[in-house]
């Protein structure tokens, strides 16, 4: 049992620490008090959604990799299993949710069919809880996916199938913007690549160009809506060439006023995410972030406290840019309890925001401004055994959410209680 009175005196203590470098451990946590995290509906379930028939998650270079029980199976089950996440961190959160989703009420409804009435209920339910939504259409795990190519694809039926596929999803999106009162972001990701070298990518980059002007011609109050493309640099089946590359996702977004979402999984495994944040926002208005953690490959695995995390975190606040960042979630492991994998992955994006919020900016930047790069080094390796754990711990107990290892008996307790009764995976 965690002491209430203990938490606050080394607050205190942590307080003063921050303090002797000039930082204000009070401000921070206000400041990480307003950064609101998606989580990802599709860590609950594996990525599998509502359809009729029920979709089998295949193509584009996405894979599940578990089989451990308590999948939710049904619309309930995924909405109460969230809302046990939400109970279970502090800060603010919203729900990240793809088309595959829709309340269907056991209806088959086709991709190029779906409509905000899919998703009233779930509109509903966010305004129950006062929180945002996101958005994201889903152009894979389906037959006219089946080849590989989506809104690139030669084929005009295939093409023009996903083209109103995506041009519903932004109307839904805008809606939930709108009843919402807080802007919902439709993020396209498509599969499109080339198992092995392909020798006409030009004529798919041309397709998926003018698949998106086609998709974009419809304008939404930004207020409600905003635009945002996803790139990837491979994927299982497409290891040679991905059509929407991060050059060409770029290209379009400068060009056009969209937002890019970096997947800090979707680049080689050398490449680090948080390098590319500060260039970007010198030519776009905003940012998309799905934090993930990929291993060797795009595996998403569950977001943890490491480097690469801590750098994003880190050249956003350097840059005074969380006003003009959106952060999400993306990964999904069912090889452990999938409760779990959220709650790890959600605290360790705050616990590397918060982190970066405590840095002495103004000390670091004086020092590298005067060419004191041994003092600034000093400083980096120091704020590593400052107790930034401890504030994060005190965040937990101002928003009455469990303090250190208590989320673990409590996730262990809805595992017991409520995931055991679903059975395991066959």
């Amino acid at each position: 049992m965690i002491n209430r009175k203990s938490i606050e005196a080394e607050y205190k203590l942590a307080k003063d620490q921050y303090a002797g470098f000039g930082v204000d451990t009070d401000e921070a946590l206000s400041r990480l008090d307003k950064i609101n995290i998606s989580l990802h509906c599709w860590q609950a379930d594996d990525v599998g959604g509502f359809e009729i028939p029920d979709a089998i998650l295949n193509g584009g270079g996405i894979q599940v990799t578990g089989n451990h029980h308590g999948k939710a199976n049904t619309i309930s089950q995924l909405r109460s299993d969230i809302e046990k996440v939400m109970k279970l961190l502090p800060g603010r959160q919203r729900l990240n949710l793809h088309a595959i989703y829709g309340d269907f009420k056991g209806d088959k409804i086709e991709r190029d069919q779906i409509e905000i009435k899919h998703f009233q209920s779930w509109i509903d339910w966010a305004k129950k809880l006062g929180i945002g939504m996101d958005f994201n259409p889903t152009c894979f795990s389906h037959p006219f996916a089946n080849d590989g190519f989506t809104l690139s694809s030669k084929d005009e039926k295939i093409r023009n199938f996903w083209i109103e596929h995506v041009k519903r999803t932004r109307k839904i999106a805008a809606e939930m913007g709108r009843q919402l009162g807080t802007p919902a972001v439709n993020n396209i990701w498509i599969p499109d690549g080339s198992k092995d070298t392909p020798v006409d990518r030009y004529t798919h980059r041309t397709l998926l160009k003018e698949s998106l002007d086609e998709i974009f011609r419809e304008e939404y109050p930004k207020k409600y809506l905003k635009d945002s493309l996803e790139s990837k640099l491979f994927g299982i089946g497409s290891e040679s060439m991905v059509v929407g590359s991060h050059e060409f996702y770029l290209g379009y977004a400068v060009k056009n006023n969209k937002l890019i979402c970096l997947d800090n999984g979707h680049f080689h495994p050398t490449e680090q995410i948080g390098d590319k944040i500060s260039s970007l926002l010198q030519f776009i208005d905003e940012l998309l972030l799905h934090i993930s953690r990929g291993v060797r490959w795009d595996s998403d695995h569950v977001v943890i406290f490491n480097d690469e995390v801590q750098l994003i975190a880190q050249e956003i606040v350097r840059a005074n840019a969380l006003n003009r960042v959106r952060i999400g979630l993306d990964y999904f492991d069912a090889s452990i309890n999938r409760i779990g994998a959220y709650v790890v992955g959600a605290r360790a994006a705050q616990l590397a925001f918060l982190y970066a919020l405590l840095e002495p900016i103004g000390i670091l930047k004086d020092f590298e401004e005067n060419e004191k790069y041994f003092e600034r080094l000093a400083f980096l390796e120091l704020l590593k055994t400052m107790p930034y754990g401890t504030v994060y711990n005190y965040y937990c107990l101002m928003n009455n959410v469990p303090v250190g290892e208590e989320y673990i008996d409590e996730i262990k307790k809805y595992e017991v209680e409520i995931l055991n009764k679903r059975g395991k995976i066959n």
